[in-house]
């Protein structure tokens, strides 16, 4: 029987754990086996900078998290090495980077995932993974609203270019007659 300071320790954990997995918005737990510390160092990087928590954890430690959030349908898949990954910012940033390194790496699979406190099932975190960066949606969206507006801007110029609103209205009474004329002469 494991000594009483043990087991707090565990109980902590857990309760940190659980807290964890509560506050955050998505989760992706991950099998991290046979991968060399190198590989390891990149990831963990790669995951920091976009604002994602990465930890490796023991399995009965993480199904007793899972119970006290409510997200007990991930339990089945915590066997073998286990690493998990939140993020309280970007739905998509742990499963994309996740998703992109398990096709690198063989023997390193993603278990399962969560988004907003429900677990998904492998399509939605693939579909996850594929989504842009919130810089790139946020980037589409300025040029979507933007672009109206340079067009009134290119048509504003090319008025400009031809001398104003008077020769452009000339311009256009001159073209008149003689579209008029061409169906008369058929």
């Amino acid at each position: 029987m494991p000594s009483q300071s043990v087991l707090e320790q565990k109980k902590a954990i857990v309760a940190e754990l659980s807290e964890r997995l509560k506050s955050s918005i998505t989760g992706v737990v991950v099998s991290y086996e046979g991968i060399n510390t190198e590989d390891d160092t990149k990831l963990r990087k790669e995951l920091r900078e976009n604002d994602v928590k990465y930890t490796v954890v023991k399995n009965t430690l993480l199904s007793r998290a899972c119970e006290e959030a409510g997200l007990e349908d991930i339990k089945p898949v915590l066997e073998g090495t286990t690493a998990i990954a939140t993020s309280d910012s970007e739905y998509a940033a742990a499963a994309r980077i996740l998703c992109n390194y398990a096709k690198d790496h063989d023997n390193f699979k993603v278990k399962s995932a969560y988004l907003d406190g429900a677990v998904i099932d492998m399509d939605t975190i693939v579909a996850l993974s594929k989504l842009p960066t919130r810089e790139v949606l946020l980037a589409n969206v300025l040029g979507a609203f933007q672009a109206p507006i340079a067009s009134f801007a290119r048509a504003v110029q090319a008025i400009v270019d031809k001398g104003g609103v008077e020769a452009c209205a000339a311009e256009a009474a001159e073209e008149v007659p003689a579209e008029a004329e061409a169906p008369a002469a058929e």
